[in-house]
């Protein structure tokens, strides 16, 4: 995420113990400093107040387009997928968060009112029924508040949680709306008074538990932390044991590329800002060959549109006008480029022609879909009094309403989502796709039908740190491209059982 946005809440850790019997990590591993977790939000702004969605007109005063689910999904191509019965059903998205929010069932609630999307056994005032899709919260190690921290406080800035919320809101609600019949899992874990010492450990740990308990078959990770902050390369591999475990149990991992293109920082101590690093960078745990790395692009459609994909050049933001014509753009702050850490893995080696060159180190990201701030989704989101510090519209406290939000953390759980729909159309988990995404793009008839290939935009968001262009193919900005998901995902699964 970009640091200045969540001042106070950005250098976030968690707690490594707790009352659940999740895997513990060795003392080797525990004493390795390790780097902060950023929420991949990159911006968002408070377009409207009370329970009514924004206008147009509301969204367009504030240099937005914002999106609600029937504008992605004609965008993405998702109608003939429900049309056909496969919304999700049947499967469970698992989505890990700091701290988790206090009011999500009521905003659950609300945005699925406001939208008209299915509602959810788990829904502030839903009477459940059979069959309907479920949401539920597991919270590891504990279930803090969203409370600020008093004014005489001496702690490090991480206490007030209402930051967090945004983000849970937005994973909730949009992987809900992208896959309605999927149940949620909201896994959360405490911060901890450390400087990101215990932080990715207990947060690995956590999804070990969902993975090893059978809890879910596709887990989003809006989250990510520049390869190079961690103590060494070498510091990397205890955390990726759940991920091991997920390839062997069909549960696939899915994660945020970041939001600084390819520009990462290293850890400093929390409240004074960050270091970028002096050479383009990728994000873990997205650029472990394990987890498929989801970027970002400037969604140019029709945001009203409910029937098909329309390319949309008058409307905001800039980036959409000046490229008229285009459906998508590849977004600046999408995180990209190539793995210091992991080699390439085998299935990156046959790629669509015309393709950036990969060299030697594992490719990011892989996929990726709507992220840019200026085209993103509409969230709802109840703020409490005393987190209200937390999160920050201009000079004032942030209010209960309408967000529109951006960032590969909107990506990430709407991949989910299609996942969990890929998952109903195999009849069960389909565990890493990342093989079959790119045997699917390696075919020049599949990948032109299947996918959205995006050639126009550029991930260089510091100047002092070189980034890539958008091309033909796969690119370090949007990866494979996005996806005409009626086509890919009943092809992801033929290609996932063609080996």
């Amino acid at each position: 995420m970009r640091r200045t946005l969540l001042a106070g809440v950005s250098s976030l850790a968690f707690a490594a113990s707790g009352a659940l019997a999740v895997p513990t990590v060795t003392s080797a591993v525990a004493a390795i400093g390790y780097p902060v977790v950023h929420p991949a939000v990159a911006d968002y702004s408070q377009v409207s107040a009370g329970t009514t969605p924004p206008t147009p007109a509301q969204c367009a005063s504030a240099g937005r387009r914002c999106f609600s689910p029937q504008g992605i999904r004609a965008a993405y191509n998702l109608g003939p997928l429900y049309a056909d019965g496969f919304d999700g059903r049947g499967q469970t998205i698992a989505i890990f968060d700091s701290y988790g929010s206090d009011t999500m069932a009521h905003d659950l609630h609300v945005f699925d009112q406001a939208f008209g999307v299915d509602a959810m056994c788990g829904e502030e005032g839903v009477t459940c029924r059979p069959g309907m899709p479920t949401f539920s919260e597991l919270h590891v190690q504990g279930d803090p508040g969203t409370t600020a921290p008093p004014s005489t406080s001496q702690g490090t800035g991480q206490e007030s949680k209402a930051a967090w919320a945004l983000e849970v809101a937005l994973d909730v609600e949009t992987a809900h709306a992208m896959a309605p019949g999927a149940n949620i899992l909201l896994v959360s874990t405490p911060t901890a008074e450390t400087l990101g010492v215990q932080g990715m450990p207990a947060l690995m740990n956590a999804e070990q538990y969902v993975v090893d308990h059978h809890l879910a078959n596709v887990l989003s990770q809006s989250f990510a932390s520049a390869e190079g902050a961690f103590a060494s390369p070498q510091s990397i591999e205890p955390l990726r044991h759940a991920f091991k475990s997920a390839a062997l149990n069909g549960v696939t991992v899915l994660g945020s590329s970041g939001d600084d293109g390819t520009a990462g920082s290293v850890k400093t101590p929390v409240k004074k800002g960050g270091s970028t690093l002096p050479y383009p960078s990728v994000e873990w745990p997205a650029s472990d060959p394990l987890v498929t790395a989801v970027g970002g692009t400037f969604l140019c459609t029709d945001p009203g549109a409910t029937g098909g994909r329309s390319a949309d050049s008058t409307d905001n933001p800039a980036t959409c006008r000046a490229d008229a014509g285009s459906a998508e753009v590849g977004w600046s702050g999408s995180g990209g480029g190539f793995s210091q850490v992991f080699d390439k893995p085998a299935y990156q080696s046959a790629l669509p022609a015309g393709s950036t060159a990969t060299g030697t180190g594992r490719a990011v990201p892989d996929v990726a879909l709507q992220a840019a701030p200026g085209t993103g989704a509409l969230v709802y989101l109840s703020l409490p009094p005393d987190g209200s510090s937390g999160l920050k519209c201009g000079s004032t406290p942030c209010s209960t309403g309408w967000y529109d939000i951006g960032g590969t953390s909107l990506s990430c759980p709407q991949w989910a989502g299609l996942v969990s729909i890929a998952d109903q159309i195999n009849g069960g988990g389909l565990g890493q796709i990342n093989p079959a995404l790119y045997k699917l793009a390696a075919d020049p008839a599949t990948y032109a039908a299947d996918f959205n290939d995006v050639t126009l935009g550029n991930n260089t968001t510091d100047p002092t740190v070189p980034g890539y262009p958008a091309t033909t193919g796969w690119d370090p900005v949007t990866g494979l491209g996005t996806p005409n998901a009626a086509k890919l995902l009943p092809d992801l699964v033929s290609a996932a059982h063609s080996g």
